[in-house]
C-alpha cells in the first residue's frame, strides 16, 4: 500500500520573454506557460501519480521570475524512498534543459504547508533604464530585461515624493488591471515597501561609450492585485517625466477608479522582476511524523472560513 505523498517546496527563476506567463496554458498555444514546463520536466521522474505545482506568485508573459516559489506533492512508487531536496532539484534541472528555467532549491515541507497562502510577503523590481532616446539604443544584453521610458532624463525626487503617498494601506483599485475579472479581488492592500534606488547593469561595459543610469523601483507587499506594481510604475514615471504632479497621485487613489488611470500609463512587463518570496522559518520546518492540524499558523476550520 502506498503511503502519503511527499511534499516540496521550489524556488524557481525564469526569463519570462519566452512565456505566456508563468500559469499553466492549453499546450496547443505559440506560448504556453511556465507551469507546462516544471510539470513536463516532473513527470520524467516517474511519479505514481501526476504531480501539479502549486504557484505562489503569478506573473504575466515577459515578466520575469529571479526566485517564485511552488509546492508540489510527489507519490513514489512502493517501496521507493522520498527524493531528497537535492535529488528533485537535480533530477527537475535535468529534464527542464534547455528552457530559460532553472530550480534554485528544493525542500521537504509539512504536508500543510501551501507556497501561496502560507507567503508573508512577495517583493518585486522594475528596472528603468535611462539615456536611451529610443528603444533601438537600448544595450543588446539588457533587451527584454528593462524598460527606457522615452523623453530624457526623470526627475527622482519627485518620484520618491509621489512614492511615499502609495505606502500603507489603501483601496488600490486605481491602480488594478480594469479587466472585469481583477474587480473580483478585494482592491485593499499593505505596501511595505516602496522606493526608487540606484541599478546597475548586468554588464558595466554598457557605460563606457554613453552614459546610462539604471534605476530600480523596489515594492515589498504581501500580496498584489493584477497588474498593480506595472500600473504604479507607470505612474510614477509619468511624475518624472513631468506628465503628472506627484500629489495627483493621492488624488488618483483617491478616485478608486481602473479607469482614472489610462492603459498607455502601464508600465510594459519586459523591467519587472519578481525578487523573491517570504516565508516564516516555522512553516519551512521539515514535515514531522504526527499529521500537522495546521495550515501556515491558521487551523483548518479557520483556513477555510
Amino acid at each position: 500500500m502506498a503511503g502519503a505523498p511527499a511534499r516540496y517546496l521550489v524556488f524557481f527563476q525564469y526569463f519570462g520573454t519566452r512565456y505566456s506567463g508563468v500559469m499553466e496554458t492549453k499546450s496547443d498555444q505559440a506560448l504556453v506557460g511556465v507551469q507546462n514546463y516544471l510539470e513536463k520536466a516532473a513527470e520524467q521522474l516517474k511519479p505514481s501519480a501526476p504531480i501539479k505545482f502549486h504557484i505562489s506568485s503569478r506573473t504575466d508573459s515577459g515578466v520575469h521570475a529571479l526566485a517564485n516559489a511552488a509546492h508540489l506533492d510527489i507519490q513514489r512508487a512502493p517501496g521507493r524512498a522520498p527524493f531528497t531536496g537535492p535529488q528533485l532539484l537535480q533530477g527537475l534541472n535535468h529534464f527542464l534543459k534547455p528552457e530559460p528555467i532553472r530550480i534554485l532549491s528544493a525542500q521537504r515541507v509539512s504536508s500543510t504547508f501551501h507556497a501561496r497562502f502560507c507567503a508573508l510577503s512577495r517583493t518585486y523590481i522594475y528596472r528603468l533604464l535611462l539615456g536611451c532616446a529610443h528603444r533601438s539604443q537600448i544595450p543588446v544584453f539588457e533587451q527584454d530585461l528593462c524598460w527606457a521610458p522615452p523623453g530624457g532624463p526623470l526627475d527622482i525626487p519627485a518620484m520618491r515624493a509621489a512614492a511615499q503617498l502609495l505606502l500603507g494601506t489603501h483601496d488600490f483599485s486605481t491602480f488594478r488591471s480594469p479587466h472585469p475579472e481583477a474587480a473580483a479581488q478585494s482592491p485593499v492592500r499593505t505596501l511595505q515597501l516602496l522606493q526608487l534606488q540606484p541599478g546597475h547593469g548586468l554588464l558595466g561595459q554598457h557605460h563606457l561609450h554613453r552614459r546610462l543610469e539604471f534605476w530600480e523601483v523596489k515594492v515589498k507587499s504581501k500580496s498584489f492585485l493584477y497588474r498593480q506594481v506595472r500600473r504604479m510604475v507607470g505612474a510614477l514615471v509619468a511624475v518624472g517625466q513631468g506628465r503628472l504632479a506627484p500629489g495627483r497621485l493621492q488624488q488618483l487613489l483617491e478616485l478608486r477608479d481602473p479607469r482614472a488611470l489610462p492603459p498607455h500609463a502601464t508600465a510594459p512587463p519586459e523591467g519587472l522582476f519578481l525578487h523573491s518570496v517570504e516565508y516564516s522559518p516555522t512553516d519551512l520546518a521539515p514535515p514531522s511524523a504526527p499529521a500537522e492540524e495546521e495550515l501556515c499558523g491558521l487551523s483548518r476550520k479557520e483556513f477555510i472560513t
